[in-house]
C-alpha cells in the first residue's frame, strides 16, 4: 500500500512539474533574423496553439505571425506570435500584432547583432510542430546578459505558501474529524468483538 502511495504523489507532481514547466515564463536571449505569417492547418497539436486573435472568429485554419531567431551559439529558434487573450495561460496578451512590429525592427545580422531577451512559454518540438508563444520582448546588452525569473520565483513561492497552508489545514482537520472517528469505530469494533465472543462462550456452554 505504501507502493501505492507514494506512486499516486510521484504521479501526481510530474503532472505538475511539467504543467508548470509548460505554462511558466522563461527567457532567450537571441538574433531576431526574421518574421513571417504562416497559414497553420490545426490538428492533433491544436492544444499547444493559443485562441485566434481577440475579436477574430475561431477557425480550424488562419494565420499564424511567427519570429525566426538565432540563439549566441547559432542554433536557430523559431517563435509563435498569438494572442491570448482572457484564457489560459493568463498573460493577456492582446498585442500580438505590436510584438510583431517591434520584432521586425529589432531584426539584425551577425555582423551587427541586436541581442534581444524573448520572453515567452511553452515548449519546441518538430516532432509535435509545436512553438513557444513569444509574449514580450526586451533589448540587452549581450548575448550572457542574466536575466532573474523574479515572476517564476514568486509564483512558484505563492504555491509553495500555498500547498503548505493546505497541508496544515488538511493535518488539523484529520486530527480534529477524522482521528477520533477512526478511534471510535476502533472501540466499537471492540466491544461488538468483545460481546460476540462472550455470546459464542455462552452458546457453548463456556463459563
Amino acid at each position: 500500500m505504501r507502493y501505492v502511495k507514494w506512486g499516486f504523489w510521484l504521479v501526481v507532481i510530474g503532472f505538475a512539474a511539467v504543467f508548470l514547466h509548460y505554462n511558466l515564463p522563461r527567457h532567450d536571449i537571441v538574433r531576431i533574423v526574421g518574421t513571417e505569417v504562416r497559414r497553420i492547418d490545426f490538428g492533433e497539436n491544436s492544444i499547444f496553439w493559443a485562441a485566434p486573435d481577440v475579436g477574430t472568429a475561431n477557425a480550424t485554419s488562419r494565420d499564424v505571425r511567427f519570429i525566426n531567431t538565432v540563439r549566441p551559439n547559432g542554433k536557430t529558434l523559431v517563435f509563435r506570435n498569438e494572442d491570448t487573450g482572457w484564457g489560459w495561460p493568463p498573460y493577456f496578451k492582446l498585442d500580438s500584432s505590436d510584438l510583431q512590429a517591434q520584432a521586425e525592427s529589432l531584426i539584425s545580422t551577425s555582423a551587427d547583432p541586436i541581442w534581444v531577451s524573448v520572453t515567452r512559454y511553452g515548449w519546441r518540438s518538430r516532432w509535435l510542430t509545436i512553438f513557444p508563444n513569444a509574449v514580450g520582448l526586451k533589448v540587452v546588452p549581450a548575448p550572457d546578459t542574466r536575466i532573474i525569473p523574479w515572476a517564476n520565483i514568486v509564483i512558484l513561492t505563492l504555491l509553495v505558501i500555498i500547498v503548505l497552508t493546505i497541508r496544515a489545514m488538511w493535518r488539523q482537520f484529520r486530527q480534529r474529524s477524522i482521528d477520533p472517528l477512526f478511534e471510535e469505530a476502533g472501540e466499537a469494533w471492540d466491544d461488538a468483538e468483545e460481546g460476540a465472543k462472550g455470546w459464542f462462550d455462552r452458546f457453548i456452554g463456556r463459563k
